[in-house]
């Protein structure tokens, strides 16, 4: 795919919507980490139903830790894999609680250092709650990335890596929110509705569906 067509995907993202948003919802950069790292194996309605829950009585790096294993674990039972990351996420509390001061770095080195917290959590933090220009590539941006030519790759982190480079800067803080949502609602894994797909005519797929 040429720089031009690539340009124009993201034009039509942008002109579409122009502030995209993730739709987990949190309130500050811990209730965001907290809720990505909830999230993997899960739906974002589904952590969503939990953590509204979970926050109303602990949202910060100390109120989690106080509430413990056993208490978090009331709260996010709903959601797959509730044990491990109900002991990611109290580990984590105590770690920023005694060694950042109870606040989220915007630093990727200590964000993946953190219990549970791997590339694509921490690009996910650094890009939306920080504003910095990251691509955390997960299944969606992954597959939209190979099957549209924009940037394919073999791997997750191939893909971030052509993605960072040939995505044009004017789009790099919000291209990530953009792949993600058209993976989720058009470009859908078992059948792409490629009938109203906005860059249907770019997109270099090959098998399109009518």
């Amino acid at each position: 795919m040429n720089k031009e067509k690539r340009t124009e995907i993201f034009k039509r993202f942008q002109q579409a919507n122009p502030e995209p948003k993730t739709e987990l919802e949190y309130s500050t950069p811990f209730e965001l980490l907290a809720a990505v790292l909830l999230s993997a194996q899960a739906t974002d309605k589904g952590v969503n139903i939990a953590t509204r829950k979970l926050f109303a009585v602990a949202n910060t790096p100390a109120s989690i830790a106080a509430l413990g294993v056993a208490g978090v674990e009331g709260y996010i039972k709903t959601i797959g894999l509730f044990r491990s990351k109900a002991k990611h996420l109290v580990q984590t509390a105590e770690i920023l609680r005694d060694q950042h001061n109870g606040e989220v770095p915007a630093d990727r080195e200590a964000l993946e250092s953190l219990p549970g917290v791997g590339r694509k959590t921490a690009n996910v933090v650094l890009n939306t709650a920080f504003g910095q220009p990251t691509m955390a590539v997960d299944t969606h941006i992954f597959r939209i990335s190979n099957r549209t030519g924009i940037a394919p790759g073999k791997d997750v982190l191939e893909v971030e890596k052509r993605l960072l480079k040939l995505v044009p800067q004017e789009f790099m803080l919000n291209a990530h929110h953009w792949l993600i949502l058209h993976g989720r609602y058009v470009c859908k894994a078992r059948k792409p509705e490629c009938t109203r797909c906005s860059i249907v005519d770019l997109c270099e797929f090959k098998k399109k569906t009518t």
